[in-house]
């Protein structure tokens, strides 16, 4: 059992910020890469930033020089910092991690938060 709980979404005017944050809980082991993933409408959804248990990052090209993704490993949160914010960012935000658990250590799967809305508009 294991459950991510997104945060910081909300509503900012273009060239704004916003600070997204994920915090998983369960019966957690081991969390491996963590990542954003955003899906605006009409769209599939995209690979935003992800990170490794070791601190390395990829980002997608539209947003790099612009977000930052970072993680605490001491409270299983990862964080999107959101710079210089464009309407096209404007999207459901989705956390995901890739976790072994207590129950099932061997192993490891992706797990998904519910999705935070970003909205850039003036």
């Amino acid at each position: 059992q294991v459950q991510l709980v997104e945060s910081g979404g909300g509503l900012v005017q273009p060239g704004g910020s916003l600070r997204l944050s994920c915090a998983a809980s369960g019966r957690i082991f081991s969390i491996h890469d963590m990542g954003w993933y955003r899906q605006a409408p009409g769209k599939q959804r995209e690979l935003v930033a992800l990170i490794s248990s070791g601190g390395s990052t990829n980002y997608a090209d539209l947003v790099k020089g612009r977000f930052t993704i970072s993680r605490d490993n001491a409270q299983n949160t990862v964080y999107l910092q959101m710079n210089s914010l464009k309407p096209e960012d404007t999207a459901v935000y989705y956390c995901n991690a890739d976790i072994s658990t207590k129950i099932t250590p061997w192993s490891h799967m992706d797990y998904w938060g519910q999705g935070t809305q970003v909205t850039v508009s003036s």
